[in-house]
């Protein structure tokens, strides 16, 4: 049986403290880390998400995940 993985994450930015929602999906059979991220109020974040991801991007990338 072929297992997934699925994190949930909230993010409190700065200095607004906004409630954001990440969504990791890691999927056991591929070499791939799906990712979604939205913000719970309103349509933008002003790409503070989009910043938090390749932050995270990176970080993983260095550790050569």
């Amino acid at each position: 049986m072929q297992q997934t993985y699925f994190t949930p994450l909230l993010s409190l930015p700065p200095p607004l403290g906004f409630v954001d929602d990440t969504e990791f999906y890691l999927p056991e059979k591929e070499p791939v880390i799906h990712v979604r991220a939205a913000a719970r109020l309103g349509e933008s974040d002003l790409g503070v998400n989009r910043r938090r991801l390749e932050q995270i991007r990176f970080a993983l990338k260095d550790l050569d995940i």
